[in-house]
């Protein structure tokens, strides 16, 4: 027996006073709700409902059941309605996790104007370093960098596209002076951040040629801010986001060594679960942020090509 239907054919059946009138509003017979508000006294063993040849009256145990009825259906009615329009409306909590670096320098911002034109979603921006488990962390969405579109089930939205520049601090420079070809970082005290795409290794591209370096073994750290702070107190030679280098370039702590080679670039994806039903909240985020972080990668690289920041 389906017991929200049976309930909702049972408040009928109160409200209209009789079978016949339920029927026509359920669009059945009378004998069909009949047995149903039957079926629905033997799975309740007790009497909703007492009959006679010419009227229904509740019994006291319909009465509360009646009543309780009615709140119970207007609540998953409320419910239905609310997840049926939950594509249309933003509105409600929306849990997003992005790395420590991107979600400091960029994101937080960009939350304060989401905010403003969608007032009625409560942004929850979680901040780590790990790769998060969107489901069994109870995400809606996660932000993340990759060199390739990342290997998942999960809808991938492209954001944007980061470079990464080699920075030192000017006193550094001035005791161990300025590689001026990725060869000479070998004789250089290089910091390494902790990142499954440069770990191991540095790629330049210069001249159509690449070159990959192995960064010394002196210092590592996992969060991009960290080792900026790091090579502003000197350090050594670091690699940095575009994102992370340039307030530092812009304070002349940090200044750009080899700018006249390229690094390997990272994209930045916008992972949710599915493009059907998608709910508003994920897809005004996801579309805000397409609109923003564009605009926002290209003032910071346009910011690394000054050569006021080169050593």
């Amino acid at each position: 027996m389906d017991l929200f239907h049976a309930m909702r054919v049972f408040v009928r059946v109160a409200d209209a006073g009789s079978f016949t009138a339920a029927a026509l509003q359920s669009d059945t017979s009378t004998a069909q709700v009949s047995r149903l508000v039957s079926e629905l006294e033997n799975h309740l063993q007790a009497r909703l409902l007492q009959r006679t040849t010419r009227r229904l009256s509740l019994t006291e145990a319909g009465q509360r059941f009646l009543e309780q009825s009615r709140a119970i259906l207007d609540q998953v009615e409320l419910a239905r309605v609310e997840a049926s329009g939950a594509h249309l409306v933003p509105r409600g909590r929306l849990r997003v996790h992005s790395t420590i670096g991107l979600g400091i320098q960029l994101l937080a911002s960009l939350a304060g104007r989401y905010d403003e034109i969608y007032p009625d979603v409560y942004l929850d921006l979680i901040l780590s370093q790990r790769q998060p488990d969107l489901l069994e962390d109870n995400l809606d969405v996660i932000i993340t960098l990759s060199r390739e579109l990342p290997d998942s089930e999960l809808i991938a939205q492209r954001l944007g596209t980061v470079f990464h520049v080699v920075c030192a601090s000017p006193s550094y420079i001035e005791q161990y002076g300025a590689p001026k070809v990725p060869a000479d970082l070998e004789r250089h005290r290089c910091l390494r951040l902790a990142d499954p795409v440069f770990a191991d290794s540095w790629s330049f591209i210069g001249d159509g040629i690449e070159q990959t370096i192995q960064p010394s073994e002196t210092f590592k750290v996992n969060v991009a801010e960290a080792m900026s702070s790091a090579a502003e107190a000197g350090m050594g030679v670091c690699l940095l986001p575009d994102y992370v280098a340039v307030p530092a370039l812009q304070r002349g702590t940090l200044v750009r060594l080899l700018p006249l080679f390229r690094l390997q670039e990272k994209t930045i994806y916008a992972l949710y679960p599915s493009r059907r039903f998608l709910d508003a909240k994920v897809k005004t985020w996801v579309g805000f942020l397409k609109a923003e972080l564009p605009q926002a990668f290209a003032g910071y690289h346009q910011l690394i090509q000054n050569p006021k920041y080169w050593a």
